[in-house]
């Protein structure tokens, strides 16, 4: 089960700590991060792979972008 971490609306650094929290929380599985804006975006992303988490996959609706990690 994918696992959903919704920050939208927030700025940084609030959506990439509560990313982090959620993949310290689980360890493993798939999580989706929800993010509406560009630099939202890039640092959720560096810190999930920092955090050695694999970016599966980024949507790009409208102005809202949707980031899966992945990890085993």
């Amino acid at each position: 089960m994918t696992e959903r971490v919704d920050a939208r609306g927030l700025s940084c650094p609030q959506p990439v700590l509560m990313a982090i929290s959620k993949m310290r929380e689980l360890d493993s599985g798939e999580i989706e991060v929800l993010v509406d804006n560009a630099t939202s975006k890039e640092n959720v992303t560096r810190a999930g792979q920092k955090s050695g988490w694999q970016l599966a996959e980024i949507k790009e609706e409208g102005e809202e972008y949707r980031l899966l990690f992945k990890r085993a």
